[in-house]
């Protein structure tokens, strides 16, 4: 018996299953939905971040190069500075060596025993040899410019052109570098057709 103007009843609503089975297929729906979402979102983000990771390798791999290069360089640049400074001082110690040679000559030609003056000079040879100082051997070879200084030229019919004839002052190699030229003399064959 009831009163619908009973204002102490409490309405109710009564969902069929059909509207039940509606909103939640709805909401799975809208779940669906979001992970789906979610997941473009997140294949996004990874395709994003294999883009900046590659990126940051390229950048790594310049950078790498370039700082081999530098260490490289600077290995170079310290080598050259280092044996500059050898083939400088080597240079000066040539002039003392060279004196002693002058001087061994004077004292075989008087007939005095030279024996010390042979051990001085042959530790200054290995010296040199430490060091990588090499003499430029000369007489009989063609002349080049890059090895050789020619100060004076002697006619000679019996030898090719530039060929060498005599060592006036010893030239040397430091370091596969010339750090002083031979002065040398060198031959010309007479010219016979001036007089044709």
């Amino acid at each position: 018996m009831s009163n619908e103007n009973n204002p102490d009843e409490i309405s109710v609503d009564v969902n069929s299953e059909d509207t039940i089975e509606t909103k939640n297929s709805h909401e799975e729906s809208e779940h669906t939905d979001e992970i789906e979402q979610s997941s473009e979102d997140s294949l996004k983000l990874l395709e994003l971040e294999k883009q900046k990771t590659s990126q940051l390798e390229e950048k790594l791999k310049h950078v790498l190069a370039d700082f081999q290069n530098l260490s490289r360089k600077t290995q170079s640049d310290i080598e050259q500075g280092v044996n500059s400074k050898i083939n400088q001082f080597m240079l000066d110690f040539i002039k003392i060596y060279d004196d002693f040679i002058r001087a061994k000559e004077v004292i075989s030609e008087s007939k005095i025993n030279a024996d010390g003056l042979n051990s001085i000079l042959k530790n200054m040879e290995s010296l040199m040899e430490k060091y990588n100082v090499t003499p430029i051997e000369a007489l009989g070879e063609i002349f080049d410019p890059n090895f050789h200084e020619a100060i004076s030229i002697i006619s000679d019919p019996t030898l090719d052109d530039n060929t060498i004839t005599k060592e006036i002052r010893k030239g040397y190699i430091s370091h596969e570098r010339i750090i002083r030229p031979t002065l040398v003399e060198i031959s010309k064959k007479e010219d016979n057709d001036k007089n044709d």
